[in-house]
This record gives structure tokens, sequence and C-alpha cells, in this order.
């Protein structure tokens, strides 16, 4: 693999963008909220584009493809505390809608990835 081949990948560069979202956003959210929902928002946003990077650096596909769902389960933790954000009262959804949509489309592309290693992977299958 070359070196950094994951930062052509289109969901990682995404998924990067949403990281300085979440950060931005989080950033007026209460102190209090600062080693709860802030921080678990930035790690789940911060997990996402870390297991493909992760991942793409494996060596072989069935790594690759742990590691692709590992970022799917984050996609799906972040959208949870984004939702909770705004239930709170800490996001509006003017600001929730379009991340929400973006995780979305973030989420459609790692089922993409997923699916076509799973291919790759039982081609190779005797």
């Amino acid at each position: 693999m070359a070196e950094g081949s994951y930062t052509k990948l289109d969901v990682w560069q995404k998924s990067m963008d949403v990281v300085s979202s979440i950060y931005s956003l989080t950033k007026s959210f209460p102190k209090e909220e600062l080693y709860t929902l802030t921080s678990q928002m930035r790690r789940a946003a911060i997990s996402i584009p870390s297991n493909i990077a992760e991942g793409r650096s494996k060596r072989t596909t069935r790594e690759f493809m742990r590691f692709v769902n590992i970022a799917c389960g984050s996609t799906a933790e972040l959208e949870t505390q984004i939702r909770i954000g705004e239930r709170l009262g800490y996001l509006s959804s003017n600001q929730s809608r379009p991340l929400l949509e973006e995780l979305a489309y973030i989420g459609r592309m790692l089922n993409k990835l997923f699916s076509s290693l799973e291919n790759k992977s039982t081609s190779r299958d005797p």
C-alpha cells in the first residue's frame, strides 16, 4: 500500500470534514458537557476517519473490513449524539440537519466500501 493512500478515499476526506464541524459546534456546548457529550461526540467523530485509515493500512481485506465496520458504528454513534445535542437544546435543527445528512452519506459510502471489500474478499476464496 502506498503511504497515505487512505487520504485519497472520498469517505475519509468527508469524515475529516465532519470532525472539523463537530469540533466547531461543540465549542458552544455548556462547560458541564466538556467531559461528557462534547468529549463523546469528538471521539466518535475522530473514530470514523481514524478507523478508515487504520483499516486501509492493514495487510488483509478482512482486516480492512473490520475497521470499516467499526467506522460504521462510530457514524451511528455520532448521529445519536447529535440528536441528543439537539434534544438538549445545544444544537438547532439548522445546525444538526446538515451534519445528519452528511453522516447518512458517509454511512452509505462506508456500506458501499464494505460491500466492495466483501466482494473482493469472497472472490479470492476457493
